[in-house]
């Protein structure tokens, strides 16, 4: 299964069907399409008609959605208020709340959104910048280690705060003058608009890794990507170990995992620690990647993972399909040009309304592909709370396959995907699909259980072998258990976890959450098809 570039052409006009389908509120499927007519209404009034229609059609849950008239888009005061409504109408029975549901962000849904950027900057499929290789902003994150010590989580390379001395382990003493920053709700807010707003800089007070007091200002400015913020290979007793801290699945990072896995290979590297604990997701054809360069040769062939489309979309009808809203929304070649396709929907070219979204699809099943020479016994990924969907999907790919260890703590929860649809000037993302791996599981909602539970250690670099989450993987590497000796885990820097002003394990979530609200959670996948 290809993955198309989020090319998208901008359509003239509204991309709305005009007819309003007349759908049972737990129909499977509509009732068969009318005759369309002429739309009217405002501008906006369309658009909202438009995140309805194609809502209905291709929402994971669509099933759960009312009907045009129950729902009456049009009287929603924004587009983002008509998003979040239409999110909150389908029930994880495991919880007995929607699946989109956030307590840390209400108002919001967990999954859906809308991307304006891709239409005001003329670039198509924006999406967030931050896996579309090249950023605008600071560069780095935070995080809190205990109530009252604020550290820095990540920086990325050659980013503005990089080049300002920034990096994992700094603790944060002063923001824009500001030297109160305990932990509440009123300091995260600060420090959202401080460090993940507009603002063209920020004056920062901290101390060094080391201890040592240093001030900069960070003026936010373009750079690229590199989502490989450290990779290292450990000799523990006869193994090499490899560990590689993979940031986001951008769309540019395919070169160099290439180099970082064939590194791995050359250094004997027989077992690896893939970082994943802030990586939030981004494009499955990077994800597909990493499994291929870590999966046994021996799964060539085998079916790596299947996606899921609504039942509607699995048993679409021919004549749903020409009065399908997905017919205004062109199926791209892999260069993100037109595919001629005369015996399609519109005569002329391939539309979603023309592709086959059953299951058994070849289009709709990943093979395995073993790529590069790395011959693995086990992996490790340290995740937690931030760790989701193209990252979950990675681990439950490669779950069946091979000796598989999560330590951390329970990861974000997001086993479906999307691709973009664009509706006048906006991008709107919404689950389309779920993907399940060669057992046929998913449906991991509620996030991915760890096998070693620990809070990480914010003081201490990446790459540290006392840094509690890469201090238990060395030592499962090198004993084969996560039990130690009371002296042992103080070198895995296990008293850090205990202090009493340390976060639950629920805040740290919803600090991750709450905190930088603009880091990308999703995997982004367009369906491919040549015509």
């Amino acid at each position: 299964m290809k993955n198309n570039r989020f090319t998208h052409l901008i359509l003239l006009g509204f991309l709305i069907l005009g007819v309003i389908p007349a759908c049972k509120k737990n129909s499977i499927t509509p009732e068969e399409p009318v005759t369309p007519t002429t739309p009217s209404g405002t501008r906006d009034e369309l658009t909202k008609d438009s995140i309805f229609l194609y809502g209905k059609e291709l929402y994971y849950w669509n099933t759960s959605l009312p009907t045009y008239e129950g729902f009456n888009p049009r009287n929603f005061s924004s587009n983002e208020a008509e998003l979040y409504a239409m999110t909150q109408y389908s029930n994880d029975p495991l919880t007995g709340k929607p699946y989109e549901y956030v307590s840390s962000t209400p108002g919001e849904p967990k999954y859906s959104f809308f991307d304006y950027s891709a239409a005001a900057t003329g670039k198509t499929g924006a999406l967030k910048a931050d896996v579309n290789g090249s950023a605008n902003d600071y560069g780095f994150s935070v995080s809190y280690n205990t109530e009252t010590d604020l550290r820095v989580k990540y920086v990325y390379p050659n980013s503005p705060a990089a080049q300002q001395g920034l990096t994992r382990g700094c603790r944060i003493t002063s923001v824009n003058g500001r030297g109160d920053l305990t932990y509440n709700k009123t300091s995260i807010d600060f420090l959202n608009n401080a460090i993940f707003g507009s603002n063209p800089s920020i004056n920062l007070a901290f101390n060094d890794i080391n201890g040592n007091p240093k001030t900069a200002v960070v003026i936010s400015k373009l750079y690229t990507v590199n989502p490989i913020l450290y990779t290292n290979t450990y000799t523990v007793g006869t193994k090499k170990v490899g560990y590689i801290v993979f940031n986001s699945f951008t769309n540019n990072a395919s070169a160099a995992l290439n180099t970082a896995f064939a590194n791995f290979a050359t250094a004997g590297v027989t077992e690896l620690v893939v970082d994943l604990r802030y990586n939030g997701g981004g494009y499955v054809s990077t994800a597909t990647q990493i499994i291929n360069l870590a999966a046994p040769a021996a799964q060539t062939g085998n079916t790596m993972f299947t996606s899921y489309y609504n039942n509607y979309l699995q048993s679409i009808t021919t004549a749903q399909r020409k009065a399908s809203v997905l017919a205004h929304q062109p199926l791209l070649d892999d260069e993100g040009k037109l595919q001629t396709f005369t015996n399609g929907v519109n005569k002329k070219y391939a539309t979603y309304a023309d592709y086959d979204y059953s299951p058994t699809a070849k289009d709709n099943v990943e093979k395995f592909a073993k790529s590069g020479t790395l011959t693995l016994s086990r992996i490790y990924f340290l995740v937690t709370g931030s760790t989701a969907s193209a990252s979950e999907l990675t681990i439950n790919s490669l779950k069946p396959v091979m000796d598989v260890k999560l330590i951390g703590s329970t990861t974000y929860g997001k086993p479906v995907g999307f691709f973009p649809i664009r509706i006048d000037k906006v991008d709107m993302y919404i689950p389309e699909f779920e993907t399940k791996n060669q057992n046929g599981v998913g449906g991991y909602y509620a996030g991915l259980t760890v096998d070693k539970s620990s809070f990480e250690d914010l003081t201490k670099a990446f790459g540290d072998e006392t840094e509690t989450l890469l201090g238990y993987a060395l030592l499962y590497a090198r004993t084969g258990s996560f039990i130690t000796t009371a002296a042992k885990t103080a070198s895995l820097s296990a008293t850090s976890t205990i202090m009493p002003a340390k976060l639950s394990a629920e805040e740290l979530k919803s600090v991750g959450e709450r905190l930088d609200p603009h880091g990308f959670k999703g995997m982004v996948m367009t369906p491919n098809k040549k015509f």
